[in-house]
């Protein structure tokens, strides 16, 4: 999950996630961000299939705005 220049939060999948944050960062990665930059990395899990990563990333972005906070207040690891 990234926290984007505007306060906004955004949730994606990444194999890579230090990478695909630097393509964020440098308008090269997915349409929002690059509209919202800078962005910073604040919540992140690892260990998913691809399947499995995408049914939570969906999960996430059905969360309400104060558990999306709630959740990226978490050290990310």
């Amino acid at each position: 999950m990234l926290r984007c220049g505007d306060g906004s939060l955004y949730t994606g999948i990444a194999k890579d996630v230090s990478g695909r944050l630097v393509k964020h960062n440098a308008g090269k990665g997915a349409a929002y961000t690059r509209s919202h930059r800078p962005v910073a990395l604040v919540w992140k899990k690892a260990g998913f299939t691809r399947s499995g990563a995408l049914v939570r990333e969906a999960a996430i972005k059905s969360l309400s705005r104060p558990r999306k906070e709630a959740l990226a207040s978490l050290s990310h690891g």
